[in-house]
């Protein structure tokens, strides 16, 4: 008997990365309402955050290599990806799927912007970049950095290694 290899193109696998990504998205909210588990599954609201810490300054900090798994929030865009920044709407498909894309095809693109509160990370610009590097396993990210500064600034996740020099699991998006 043989055995055919069924090959996708690219706009399939760019198609079915997008279903996959808001599928995680989906069972991810459906386990917390089964189990009653705390929280609303989305990303922390950068300006919300800012304003009940008093957090003040702005400081560009220019570019910099950050951790995923550090950043836990948007400037703008918290409803739209849940808090693995897995998609939550449909809206964007077109725009993720660019940027799948994009990566699949070895495309370098730019930096993300965000704000830093402590050691954690919110989106300014960069949302889809963020959840496409998510969805591959990226662990770190390319980022333009602006700092603000507050006495009760909260803490990201420790990170689970140091930064890797070259490794495969790096992604300059």
């Amino acid at each position: 008997m043989v055995a055919m290899v069924d090959f996708m193109s690219l706009e399939e696998q760019v198609d079915k990365d997008f279903t996959v990504a808001r599928r995680r998205a989906w069972l991810r909210g459906l386990v917390r309402r089964v189990w009653g588990k705390a929280g609303g599954g989305k990303l922390l609201a950068f300006q919300e955050m800012r304003r009940s810490l008093g957090a003040s300054g702005g400081i560009a900090r220019g570019r910099s290599t950050v951790e995923l798994e550090r950043i836990v929030g948007s400037d703008g865009k918290s409803d739209w990806f849940d808090e693995r920044f897995m998609p939550l709407r449909g809206l964007s498909r077109e725009r993720w799927k660019r940027i799948d894309r994009a990566l699949r095809l070895g495309a370098e693109l730019p930096p993300v912007s965000l704000y830093k509160l402590g050691d954690a990370y919110f989106v300014r610009d960069g949302h889809h970049r963020v959840s496409v590097a998510r969805f591959h396993g990226a662990e770190w990210i390319d980022a333009e950095v602006t700092e603000f500064w507050s006495p009760r600034a909260p803490e990201a996740p420790a990170p689970a290694r140091e930064h890797p020099t070259g490794a495969a699991t790096a992604l300059a998006l």
